[in-house]
């Protein structure tokens, strides 16, 4: 792709979102929404692969819908209350119609099915992209319109994406689809504890976001988009193998990594508010996914590929990519857990 339209398109894509941040008028969050799919649809298609085409046709029909729904839910209240403000949602149809469409922009549960079929066709960069930027503008509104939801229908979403998940990601032998239902499962617990704790949900979007990028990283450095082929890591790059395992299972909440820390005060939260079966359901959900990136670590550190042989590779190829994002999103996905304490006292 020339570097132009690149320069171009990623602008766009921080255009959107900015604008969804700045913004408290329905239309003008609406606009950064739109601005948002359109940059990124060409660079999910870039590759010019059927199956890059085909998933960038149902991102781009799942987030029209979306958007259309969010538009008639905002023309909506405005007809019933004669304001556009978004903390004015008054009308509990438009306020339902608003965190359903949203659901279904960031792939919430039962609104998930998109989700690993269009993550399955992109190329790494673009998965990372999509699974953690296209994320924010979309919570950003949740966020700002939790007061006026329904707190049934959040914990009920909360729920079901833990546990669709935790349950779809067992049987996966493709990476990309793994790392999808990873982030259902994720969003799940962002979305639960929102409507008591929302800085809650802010430090768990932002540990999400730096162990997703550290697994994204990480496999794009290895070239492994699918399971069998992790076993090949060690003999490739053993340094990089021996952080990627606590990196997936920081990603899966095991302490003592810095994945336990929102989980753990998730469920802390949530027993303060008199949920303990929620509470309860949440962590079973938790070991589901746990147990599917147990899987990742065993193929990567405890199989060995036939093509391997016991002695030091001479072929191993030296990468040309930066490895700066990868070092400090595998830092801080590895290390942020003593450090609780003192990320609480900035939160609250």
């Amino acid at each position: 792709m020339n570097p132009y339209v690149l320069m171009i398109l990623l602008s766009s894509l921080g255009l959107g979102t900015t604008l969804t941040f700045a913004s408290s008028h329905w239309l003008l969050a609406w606009m950064g929404l739109e601005i948002n799919t359109l940059a990124i649809v060409p660079l999910m298609a870039q590759h010019h692969h059927p199956r890059a085409v085909e998933a960038t046709t149902k991102y781009f029909l799942t987030q029209a819908t979306a958007a259309a729904m969010i538009l008639f839910a905002s023309t909506t209240n405005a007809w019933i209350t004669g304001e556009w403000d978004m903390n004015n949602m008054a009308s509990p149809i438009a306020s339902t119609m608003v965190i359903i469409a949203l659901a279904l922009k960031i792939g919430l549960a039962p609104m998930h099915f998109w989700m690993p079929e269009v993550l399955q066709g992109l190329d790494l960069v673009t998965g990372l992209i999509l699974s953690t930027w296209q994320k924010l503008a979309p919570l950003a509104l949740i966020i700002q319109t939790a007061p006026a939801l329904d707190p049934l229908l959040l914990t009920t979403l909360g729920l079901t994406s833990t546990l669709a998940g935790g349950w779809g990601g067992l049987n996966q032998t493709q990476l990309r689809k793994v790392m999808a239902y990873s982030s259902i499962a994720h969003m799940g617990w962002m979305i639960i504890i929102l409507q008591y704790a929302p800085q809650l949900t802010l430090l768990a979007l932002g540990t999400y976001i730096f162990m997703t990028s550290a697994a994204f990283l990480t496999l794009k450095t290895s070239s492994t988009t699918k399971i069998n082929t992790l076993a090949m890591a060690w003999s490739n790059n053993p340094i990089l193998t021996a952080t990627t395992a606590p990196v997936l299972l920081s990603l899966g909440g095991l302490p003592p990594l810095t994945g336990f820390m929102p989980k753990w005060l998730i469920l802390q939260e949530l027993t303060k508010q008199n949920l303990p079966i929620t509470a309860t359901i949440m962590a079973l959900a938790a070991l589901l996914s746990l147990y599917f990136y147990l899987r990742l670590c065993y193929a990567m550190t405890l199989t060995i590929s036939p093509n391997t042989t016991n002695s030091t590779t001479p072929w191993r190829i030296k990468t040309t990519q930066s490895s700066l994002p990868l070092t400090i999103s595998t830092t801080i996905a590895l290390g942020l857990l003593p450090i609780t304490p003192a990320i609480l006292m900035l939160a609250t």
